[in-house]
């Protein structure tokens, strides 16, 4: 139908005319195209520049509720906003209690990959979940065990070991008992340090042997125990024991290896290994009490 426009006429014929199917071949074609949006799971994937989004400025760690932001739309996490006393990172402005709502919603529709995944976690979470799940993710990485530095040195348990053995040049030993001798020149000089960590293989599983000196309140002691290179779950199928003494007396420990997930300091401060103190250890030394010379043996078989 003309409308009496010939330029819009025109234009609406080109239009139909390239809108309409040239064949039937074509307008089958037509038919079977699915809308390629509908195609896409916005919750698999997330974008980068998302993700940028909710990382915090100051921590850069991702922001959970409450997101705040001042008046010219900067965020910061929680944690943050006290530490830069109420003032916008980016802008300079007073913060105030502006909630951040929009960028809340968001990050409640999205859907993450574990942080860990290059560890091998290939599983996909709700972005409030997945900070829990991480804490307790089974591929997250350990933290060197080795006590005698502060080793910043992360990673699964074989790269561990590797290291360990590489690195600190720490004493391999492969068997499920063994008998080490401490021997010291000056023990009245009581350290916060390691003193000797040697890793036992067997089971299939690593351990890691601690014994040193420190100071209990003011008394010095000496104190042995044994982490296991895993988690606490598989530690507890296995048990172990230590013994040291001379002269006709002996002590004894039996206790359940803990987690190198533990750090070294926590497992010594809480006691849980031998204790030896000072003066029972020079008693099991012998002689003029001037020389520290303990013998410790031990142990480890896995419960049934």
């Amino acid at each position: 139908m003309a409308t009496g426009n010939a330029l819009f006429d025109d234009i609406r014929t080109n239009r139909e005319s390239a809108e309409a199917p040239q064949n039937e071949d074509m307008a089958e074609i037509s038919e079977s195209v699915i809308d390629p949006l509908q195609c896409l799971k916005p919750n698999v994937v997330v974008a980068s520049s998302v993700r940028e989004l909710l990382e915090c400025p100051v921590c850069l760690n991702a922001m959970y509720p409450p997101i705040h932001q001042c008046s010219n739309g900067h965020t910061l996490c929680s944690g943050c906003k006290p530490r830069v006393h109420n003032r916008c990172p980016t802008c300079r402005h007073e913060l105030g209690n502006i909630r951040c709502l929009a960028l809340e919603k968001v990050a409640a529709s999205l859907d993450l990959p574990c942080k860990y995944q290059n560890f091998g976690c290939l599983g996909i979470y709700p972005y409030y979940s997945k900070l829990k799940h991480e804490s307790q993710c089974a591929y997250r990485p350990y933290n060197c065990p080795y006590a005698g530095s502060d080793c910043a040195v992360v990673g699964n348990i074989p790269f561990l070991v590797t290291h360990l053995k590489d690195d600190h040049k720490v004493d391999m030993h492969n068997g499920s008992t063994f008998n080490h001798r401490y021997v010291k020149s000056n023990p009245h000089e009581v350290e916060n340090a390691t003193w000797m960590l040697t890793v036992f293989s067997c089971f299939g599983e690593y351990f890691c042997l601690h014994f040193e000196a420190f100071q209990l309140g003011m008394a010095p002691v000496y104190v042995a125990f044994l982490r296991f290179m895993g988690d606490e779950h598989e530690a507890k199928n296995y048990t172990y024991s230590l013994e040291v003494g001379a002269n006709g007396r002996k002590m004894v420990w039996q206790g359940v290896p803990r987690s190198i997930r533990d750090s070294h300091r926590k497992v010594r401060d809480s006691f849980d290994g031998l204790i030896i103190q000072r003066n029972m250890a020079l008693f099991f030394s012998g002689g003029d009490r001037k020389e520290l010379k303990l013998r410790v043996t031990g142990r480890i078989w896995k419960e049934q």
